[in-house]
Formats: structure tokens, C-alpha cells, sequence
């Protein structure tokens, strides 16, 4: 399985996006730079918790979503329908927010890699 590709930045100013264990020769200096320099447990430990997290909330939304589903199964009344509206508010209001604020902050801690050109 291929992860998300890693950007590449020469040091004459090209950006490339390339994927991981690949290599890439910059257009414009002929600078050779090889992905695989990067610590392969690094590399896939860093997707392993991106993926936690995206199963975290795969795994949240799944199991309100059956709870809700049995609830509203046994209550069966229109008069309930509120609990659904608050539970979908909850969700896109309160829940979602923080998990992309966590996630985005993890992302922005990650680690950098300084690959040597050859």
C-alpha cells in the first residue's frame, strides 16, 4: 500500500509532490532527491496514527448511529425526531470541530525530514 506522497522542495525553489521510496529529479537544477532516505518506521508510524484517527471517528459515528437507530426503534414516535436533530447537532457542531482541530494540530506537529540531493 502506498502512503500520501511527500513534498519535495529543491533547493532552487521547485515544489514536487512524490511517493514515498521514489525518487525525483528537479527540472530545473538536475538535483536528485530520494524519498527513501526517509526512516521507513517514521514514514508509516506517522500513517498508522492518521488512520487511528480516521477510524476514531469512523468508529463514533458508526456506534451513535446504531444507538440511535435502536432508540428510536423501540420509542418508534415522530415525537422523538427532536432527539435526532440534537444528536446530528451535537455531531456537526460540537464533535467534528474538535476532532479536525486535533487532528489538524497533530498534522501540523509531524516531523521534517531534511533529504540530501545527489
Amino acid at each position: 500500500m502506498k502512503g500520501p506522497p511527500i513534498t519535495v522542495r529543491c533547493d532552487c525553489g521547485e515544489v514536487e509532490p512524490v511517493p514515498y521510496g521514489d525518487a525525483w529529479i528537479c527540472p530545473s537544477c538536475s538535483r536528485r532527491w530520494d524519498t527513501a532516505q526517509i526512516p521507513a518506521d517514521e514514514y508509516w508510524g506517522v500513517m498508522r496514527e492518521m488512520r487511528r484517527y480516521r477510524l476514531e471517528v469512523v468508529a463514533v459515528s458508526v456506534a451513535l448511529g446504531i444507538a440511535l437507530a435502536i432508540t428510536l426503534a423501540n420509542l418508534g414516535s415522530r415525537r422523538y425526531f427532536p432527539i435526532v436533530l440534537g444528536v446530528m447537532g451535537f455531531w456537526f457542531l460540537i464533535y467534528m470541530p474538535r476532532w479536525r482541530r486535533k487532528v489538524r494540530a497533530r498534522a501540523r506537529s509531524l516531523p521534517t525530514w531534511n533529504l540530501r540531493s545527489s
